[in-house]
């Protein structure tokens, strides 16, 4: 039966754990699994720009044998040149599966509803759950565990957040999301996730007082203020977000050991200081690499079957 990721709560919280085995495999040694995927095609479908997203899944997809096909908004432009249904049939027979970075998240939906292959979501403006998969994936990587820990997400409550909490929910892993009033996550996305962490007894939070927000935390997380389809907002939300600043003296409040993360790109003296994101715990390249690995492993997951 084909599967598809959209949300990290696709994923049981003990498929969440082998993906992560399976990616630090891949990791340690990339030929072990160079024709895990042999002859398997992989469509890229991009209406937003990438480095690392294209990057990741181009180059992932070759290393585990297969190959893939990018498709940018020119040839595709989904559900206006063509409907999403009709992308969806056609592609069902000519590829193996089919990964969406795209604006509206119901895309990925009527996608998956159609496709026969396996899709898996690259970002939508509601989540970014193959992000979520390689900064958890880093956490256990330079933490050993994920018990007892807190996260402080610091900004808009976006899709990077709602797939934060996603992940602690699933990972029994502690989850606050600080950012000013009338910028908080989704209710459903919230909600999702604190049902989610009722089986892990994991806390997801949300906070208006950043300061409040650090203390304690294990790793310290902030995202642009303006994403992608924002750009007109981005004036005025640097005043309204400018206190959630990600620097040297709201760091100091986490725990002395804290990681910072960031899923990149970072606007330096915007949501973090460079001296932040240069600091010697800052592991946002560490994550930015391991979107490889946790993407491999994904695919790897839901591929490895299909005809």
């Amino acid at each position: 039966m084909k599967r598809d990721f959209l949300s990290v709560l696709d994923f049981t919280t003990d498929e969440i754990l082998e993906s992560f085995d399976i990616a630090r495999k891949m990791k340690a040694n990339r030929r072990e699994f160079a024709d895990a995927l042999k002859g398997q095609a992989l469509a890229l479908i991009f209406e937003k720009p990438s480095l690392r997203t294209r990057t990741t899944f181009d180059i992932g997809i070759q290393q585990l044998g297969g190959y893939s096909l990018y498709l940018s908004p020119a040839e595709i432009s989904l559900g206006k040149r063509e409907s999403i249904h009709d992308v969806a049939k056609n592609l069902e027979r000519m590829v193996q599966g089919i990964m969406i970075r795209t604006f509206g998240h119901e895309i990925v939906l009527g996608m998956a509803h159609h496709a026969k292959v396996p899709i898996i979501n690259g970002l939508t403006d509601y989540s970014h759950p193959c992000q979520a998969m390689a900064d958890f994936l880093t956490i256990q990587e330079v933490k050993g565990k994920f018990d007892g820990l807190k996260l402080t997400y610091v900004g808009d409550g976006n899709n990077v957040a709602h797939s934060l909490m996603d992940a602690g929910a699933r990972l029994g892993v502690n989850v606050t999301i600080a950012c000013p009033k009338g910028y908080e996550p989704n209710l459903i996305a919230y909600q999702d996730a604190v049902e989610a962490a009722k089986k892990t007894g994991a806390k997801i939070e949300v906070e208006h007082d950043p300061i409040k927000a650090v203390k304690g935390a294990d790793a310290v997380y902030t995202d642009v203020w303006a994403s992608m389809g924002q750009e007109a907002e981005t004036e005025a939300r640097k005043k309204i977000f400018m206190p959630y600043q990600v620097n040297e003296n709201l760091m100091s409040h986490a725990k002395d050991d804290a990681m910072f993360m960031h899923c990149l790109p970072a606007h330096r003296g915007d949501e973090v200081t460079s001296g932040v994101i240069d600091a010697p715990n800052s592991v946002v390249f560490q994550e930015a690499e391991n979107r490889l690995h946790a993407q491999k492993a994904v695919m790897y997951k839901l591929m490895k079957d299909i005809d």
